[in-house]
């Protein structure tokens, strides 16, 4: 059995298996960092959140919205960043409450991402 596997046609189809998970797996934009989870976002006071992706982001093709109490969605103003995989995200001036980011971005090579960030306005401390 051992044998069989290290025969050539198998090698070039794990080889093949590999490539094709491997490419899955990188294919979508993940945010890897979030500038929320150091500077919190200040009751009435508008602010800029930076969302740092693993790969580029087609702005021109995505869209983000700020949703707030009863599921209301408000597009947001995207701009893209200094650094690769950077955007830029216009939150306007918020009351306290609960909220959340909910984002569509399609990375460079077109794989569609959609997620949500939560995040809660609140007097600082």
């Amino acid at each position: 059995m051992i044998q069989f596997l290290y025969s050539k046609p198998w090698q070039f189809l794990l080889l093949g298996l590999l490539l094709v998970v491997s490419t899955e797996i990188s294919a979508h934009a993940v945010v890897t960092e979030s500038s929320l989870k150091h500077h919190p976002i200040e009751i009435n006071h508008p602010t800029e959140v930076v969302l740092h992706f693993n790969a580029g982001v087609e702005l021109a093709l995505s869209k983000v919205f700020l949703v707030s109490k009863g599921d209301v969605f408000h597009p947001l103003e995207i701009t893209k960043g200094k650094k690769p995989g950077q955007v830029l995200i216009q939150i306007p001036a918020l009351e306290e409450g609960d909220y959340a980011i909910k984002y569509k971005v399609f990375a460079a090579d077109g794989h569609l991402t959609e997620d949500v960030i939560r995040f809660k306005v609140s007097a600082q401390r």
